[in-house]
């Protein structure tokens, strides 16, 4: 005999769709940049961005909503989802953080090694 369990089932829910995105302090155009390119340029455009600093990042990378939120929670920074998402670009936000770790300028994909570690 089977017994009937009281406790509902529990599933995964996609989070609710956020508020909108607040407006960029800082815009980085990666049209046309794939995501090695698409990273090199954001790092130095938000290189002298204090922390606060909301950056809207436009990119016509298939790999951009996966390859941005991995970078920001690589780094630190606080992604905050798409802004826009249409047939020729999107537009993806972050909010540069006070604590992030530093990147290396010629792979910004990795983290510095040490303070000041900004090559090879």
């Amino acid at each position: 005999m089977s017994r009937r369990r009281d406790t509902p089932r529990v599933t995964a829910t996609s989070p609710a769709a956020p508020g909108p995105a607040p407006e960029a302090d800082l815009t980085v155009d990666g049209t046309g940049l794939l995501c090695v390119a698409l990273l090199l340029r954001l790092r130095a455009a938000i290189a002298e961005a204090q922390a606060g600093t909301v950056v809207h990042v436009i990119t016509t990378d298939p790999a951009a909503p996966l390859d941005l939120p991995a970078w920001c929670h690589m780094t630190g920074h606080h992604y905050l989802g798409p802004v826009l998402d249409d047939e020729d670009s999107s537009v993806y936000a972050l909010r540069l953080a006070s604590d992030a770790r530093a990147t290396r300028a010629d792979a910004p994909w990795r983290t510095a090694r040490r303070s000041g570690d900004t090559g090879p």
